[in-house]
């Protein structure tokens, strides 16, 4: 059962999504909020698998609830996906940056609510190619912040590799058949080398990916 936290200041939005969640045999919201501090303590509370949090919130915003989660290790298995009406704003780029798994825009369709909140629930992260293409177009106009390059050091030659191509917005099977090994040895060198760059999720990787310089605009 995958279990959902809903955290948004609208009640028409969340009840919305929750009639349609609690719709699922394999979904269950277990709660709601209609503030950022709330929607933090019911995380903890809760412990859910998925909190779906609006990104513009009062008391405290998305950004700084996803930061919280993000660092708080008894939250590790709580994957955040931001909610947003506006597409990939700054907000959604510096929720990214704060630990988000991904962000949906408000109308999404349905189906594609439910399918996301399982890919969320698998640890995968919710950025498309063209997604990805504008994290990278976001690095062309701002300057690299090298901070992030030390877990670099321990990357192997495959896993640097792997993380490129997952930089470049490309799935498993993609990077499997550009480096002409299988999905799960893929899978594999991405899970160590988040560990290694301490990413939460791949969405994470990519960001830390630009930032540290491992890739850059041009390369892409």
């Amino acid at each position: 059962m995958i279990r959902v936290l809903l955290v948004d200041d609208q009640p028409l939005i969340r009840s919305g999504f929750r009639a349609l969640l609690d719709l699922e045999d394999d979904i269950e919201v277990v709660a709601e909020a209609a503030d950022g501090k709330a929607g933090l303590a019911l995380a903890k509370q809760r412990l859910p698998d998925i909190a779906l949090i609006d990104i513009q919130m009062p008391v405290m915003d998305g950004i700084e609830v996803t930061r919280h989660i993000a660092t708080d290790p008894a939250l590790d298995q709580v994957h955040v996906v931001i909610l947003t009406n506006y597409g990939l704003d700054e907000y959604v780029f510096d929720a990214l940056r704060a630990g988000a798994a991904g962000f949906l825009v408000k109308d999404i369709l349905p189906e594609d609510l439910l399918h996301a909140v399982r890919v969320a629930a698998r640890g995968d992260a919710l950025l498309a190619p063209s997604i990805t293409r504008k994290l990278i177009d976001r690095y062309v106009t701002q300057p690299l912040n090298t901070g992030t390059d030390k877990g670099l050091k321990e990357l192997t030659s495959r896993e640097r590799e792997a993380v490129a191509l997952v930089a470049q917005g490309l799935s498993n099977d993609q990077i499997a058949d550009r480096m002409a090994i299988s999905p799960m040895t893929v899978k594999t060198h991405v899970s160590r080398a988040m560990t290694k760059l301490h990413a939460r999720d791949r969405a994470q990787l990519v960001v830390l990916a630009y930032e540290s310089g491992l890739v850059t605009p041009r390369n892409t």
